[in-house]
């Protein structure tokens, strides 16, 4: 079957795509093919699909927040065609039977393309590592115990070997469990204002140095998720100049929010890493910038209403992110002229597939058809009513941006089309 897009702008050029069997064979300032399905761009923008190396979907065991087809739906309204969700459900994937069954779950129920992470240990806190190497060949995209820190040093350092002979990524949520204190945000200035209790941002960067010397020992593909703190980014800068096999990703939420901004107990403001001090965004967007951090993930973690209401106290950590991040980083730092569009692709969709080893994040003839029409020209507020994900659970309501997604293909397939019902 062929799909033809026309009118749509590529570089700055007017263009149309011709699409056959899934894969892009023609980009051409006009194309005519009488057999195709015409699909009409409007002169909006076509970027390749989105890449998102952080994502939690809830399915099973907690499809009351999320689900594979809730979150992918969500995925593809915002722009997002291939995604590495975590292995933190219930139970968790930390087992081969278990990853079995997760694959066909989401080949079975997903929209666009997932990859899945599976458990460094048992139950995402044990001090023995899974079956990495048996769980790598059933096409685990890599492992983490992502939502807990890896407490111990040679458990760490176990799976890092494993995953080295077996090529795979190591991806870590770094944090000392010892230096949390059972807080809620950011331990300083801010949280002794609400009387919060705070978290000792040394638990990041105090583990993060740890295995950054496991991860240049071991050779392994280390990669560090939601860094959020000024130190992170410094040792992460000093690690790659060492030469360590390092790469690192930063939430949304994360490069525009600081924990000044928290104004009262905003069950909304609560995620976890927690939103850090000024000084800490600040270099996180210098990171970026300079290339110390490679990509932007969202960490998307929907949660019910019950959850995200009442304090910051007892309320879930954590907040939706998949339906905003293009545009609020559209927003801020291109339309805003601090970057080009190429440099959020690039932080958005080739790097992330680049460093993953996925074939995507880039449009060009041979390339999987996995494609989003943008309209960068007229703005809208952030509305939940609009989500298709079960979350609404997001600090960025009502905030006027820029980057709507008119339509998303996946191997050339309509996935979402704005106003359409999927």
């Amino acid at each position: 079957m062929k799909l033809l897009i026309k009118h749509t702008i590529l570089n700055n050029n007017l263009v149309d795509l011709l699409i056959e069997n899934g894969v892009i064979t023609s980009i051409s300032p006009e194309i005519m093919e009488d057999d195709a399905q015409i699909f009409d761009a409007k002169h909006h923008t076509i970027l390749p699909g989105l890449v998102d190396v952080h994502v939690h979907f809830r399915d099973p065991g907690l499809t009351y927040k999320e689900t594979i087809a809730t979150g992918s739906k969500a995925a593809a309204h915002g722009g997002f065609t291939s995604v590495l969700v975590m292995p933190n459900v219930r139970p968790a994937i930390d087992n081969p039977e278990a990853l079995k069954e997760q694959l066909e779950r989401n080949k079975k129920k997903s929209l666009i393309n997932i990859y899945q992470f599976a458990a460094i240990s048992s139950n995402l806190i044990a001090y023995k590592t899974a079956d990495i190497e048996k769980m790598a060949k059933l096409g685990a995209i890599g492992f983490t115990n992502d939502g807990h820190g890896v407490q111990d040093a040679e458990t760490m350092y176990q799976a890092m070997l494993q995953a080295k002979l077996v090529n795979k990524p190591i991806s870590a949520h770094v944090e000392d469990d010892s230096l949390i204190n059972g807080g809620v945000m950011n331990a300083g200035s801010a949280a002794d204002k609400l009387g919060l209790p705070g978290m000792n941002p040394l638990s990041e960067a105090s583990q993060l140095a740890r295995d950054l010397v496991l991860a240049k020992a071991s050779g392994v593909h280390y990669h560090v998720a939601h860094i959020s703190t000024k130190e992170s980014v410094d040792l992460l800068r000093i690690a790659k100049k060492e030469g360590v096999n390092v790469t690192a990703e930063v939430s949304p939420h994360h490069l525009l929010l600081d924990d000044e901004m928290i104004e009262m107990d905003n069950p909304m403001m609560k995620m976890n890493p927690p939103l850090r001090t000024p000084t800490d965004r600040k270099a996180l967007i210098g990171g970026l910038l300079d290339g110390t951090i490679d990509m932007i993930a969202t960490d998307h973690a929907p949660h019910s209403e019950k959850e995200k209401s009442g304090s910051m106290l007892t309320s879930s950590f954590g907040i939706v992110g998949l339906e905003t991040a293009f545009s609020l980083i559209y927003t801020h730092f291109v339309k805003s002229g601090l970057v080009d569009m190429q440099t959020l692709i690039n932080w958005m969709s080739n790097n992330p597939a680049q460093k993953f080893n996925i074939n995507a994040g880039v449009i060009k003839v041979g390339a999987p058809a996995d494609l989003t029409i943008m309209d960068l020209v007229h703005p809208y507020k952030i509305d939940s009513k609009n989500f298709l994900s079960k979350g609404k659970n997001s600090p960025f309501i009502g905030e006027k941006v820029y980057g709507k997604t008119m339509a998303t293909f996946v191997a050339g397939k309509l996935v979402y089309q704005n106003g359409g019902n999927y």
